[in-house]
């Protein structure tokens, strides 16, 4: 984690001084600054800044992975890596009920966000949910 929070940390760094470079170069051109573009570029440094601090915090809690070492061999990155899933429908679901939430919401047609809104909780509970189900095991069967 240790590579991952420094190139966050580093893409922020450039843009939050490509904001200030894009703030007052617009500000010298027009005699205003372009705020969309500005917002922009700081939301995106803030962004890059919360995905670089989170695996910073968590790179202080594990041990190094093979991949943080100088000195690691191959073979120590060997063996299972974790659990993917080999197919689901349920992420199909949840951009269709995205995007009716969308279309509600531009059309400004409230009954259609809150059926959208409705069939996003509902497919998001089924991609959460969905390798959970079924009966449960337990050693006293």
């Amino acid at each position: 984690m240790k590579t991952e929070w420094k190139i966050f940390l580093i893409i922020a760094t450039f843009l939050f001084g490509v904001a200030i470079l894009y703030g007052a170069w617009t500000y010298g051109e027009g005699g205003r600054v372009e705020w969309i573009g500005t917002v922009a570029l700081l939301l995106s440094f803030l962004l890059c800044s919360m995905c670089g601090g989170f695996f910073w915090f968590v790179s202080r809690r594990i041990d190094l992975r093979p991949e943080d070492r100088p000195d690691a061999e191959i073979a120590d990155g060997a063996g299972e890596i974790g659990f993917f899933s080999p197919g689901s429908y349920w992420p199909f679901g949840l951009a269709l009920a995205a995007a009716i939430a969308g279309l509600g919401l531009v059309f400004w047609q409230f009954w259609l966000l809150g059926l959208g809104l409705v069939t996003v909780i509902f497919a998001a509970c089924g991609l959460l949910f969905e390798y959970y189900s079924g009966t449960r095991r337990t050693a006293e069967h």
